[in-house]
């Protein structure tokens, strides 16, 4: 039976995540694209996505490009099978009882 995530019932990781799992499996993210369309300051992206991290359900990956640092984001794996399960629990949640 699919279960709520604690972690990704936050209203911003749910946005996050739901963000990520809009790209491809691989595909990923630049961290300043995501603070943008979020519309979140970089302290409270960089907060939600370590929280993330330290879950399993996000792979950051800092780098330098033109020698100006750049951090992108991809869910993993296991980050999308938790966010599936989170969704169909959300959609039990409001589908109502069966008759």
């Amino acid at each position: 039976m699919a279960k709520l995530d604690n972690i990704i019932h936050q209203p911003a990781r749910l946005q996050i995540m739901a963000s990520l799992l809009a790209l491809d499996p691989g595909e990923q993210v630049d961290f300043v694209y995501l603070r943008k369309i979020l519309n979140l300051t970089d302290g409270n992206l960089g907060a939600h996505l370590a929280k993330l991290e330290n879950a399993g359900y996000v792979k950051t990956e800092k780098t330098f490009i033109a020698r100006k640092p750049r951090t992108f984001i991809k869910a993993t794996g296991k980050g999308r099978d938790a966010f599936d399960e989170h969704t169909a629990a959300l959609k039990k949640i409001i589908g109502g009882p069966k008759k």
